[in-house]
């Protein structure tokens, strides 16, 4: 998967738009600043989540961290894969690390989403203020 392909939340998750889903996941600045990953609670299927709220949790060697949706929806499919191997989120971040699929409910809140080029600025500006 090609990063520009997809948008991106300011909260590091990214989005992948197939007709009505969405491939979820975290950003490969995300997955470094985490360092190790070391667990990630699957999300439930069925759930319903809403855009800006937390999908579910991860954990690494430095800290617990919230994956915020980047849009409202169901989630329809987890990725198994990271029950046993959660490291694939460090190794492949874009690809085989996805964690969720939703059922999009809004396709307007792709809209609020960043392109490649923009969430790049936002990391730049993001890294200036620390």
């Amino acid at each position: 998967m090609n990063p520009e392909e997809i948008k991106y939340h300011k909260e590091h998750t990214w989005v992948k738009v197939s007709g009505n889903k969405a491939t979820v996941g975290i950003t490969d600045y995300a997955q470094e600043s985490l360092g190790d990953i070391v667990y990630i609670e699957a999300p439930e299927l069925d759930a319903a989540t809403e855009a800006g709220n937390e999908l579910t949790q991860i954990e690494s060697t430095k800290a617990t961290s919230s994956v915020i949706s980047p849009v409202s929806g169901t989630v329809v499919e987890v990725n198994e894969d990271l029950d046993d191997s959660p490291e694939i989120i460090n190794e492949d971040p874009y690809g085989k690390g996805w964690i969720a699929v939703l059922e999009i409910e809004n396709d307007s809140e792709l809209g609020d989403l960043m392109d490649a080029s923009d969430y790049d600025k936002y990391l730049e500006e993001e890294v200036k203020l620390k």
